[in-house]
């Protein structure tokens, strides 16, 4: 990682606020997951004609389209400024493709 940030929160150890640093981002998995969802279009009927006017019925249609998601698991290290605590976390991120 070429930067360090420091961020606001709150150290497991001593408790104290906005002396948190990122060590580090590590990518530890990479997948793709394909879930089905709904997508819902809506259309217009003509119903016929009436008094030279066409009325119109709305008409919902839904289908299942397949939705590829990038799912990256990154392990990111923090260390505490104040009291010098070090400790890890796992996190998600997920992006629609």
């Amino acid at each position: 990682m070429s930067e360090v940030k420091d961020l606001f929160r709150i150290c497991p150890s001593c408790g104290r606020r906005f002396h948190i640093k990122l060590v580090s981002k590590k990518l530890v998995e990479e997948r793709k997951d394909v879930e089905e969802m709904n997508r819902a279009m809506i259309s217009t009927v003509p119903m016929g004609y009436a008094a030279g006017v066409a009325p119109v019925i709305p008409i919902t249609v839904e289908e299942k389209v397949p939705v590829t998601i990038d799912v990256e698991d990154f392990q990111y290290s923090y260390k505490c400024k104040h009291c010098g605590h070090a400790w890890t976390e796992l996190r998600e991120e997920d992006s629609t493709v």
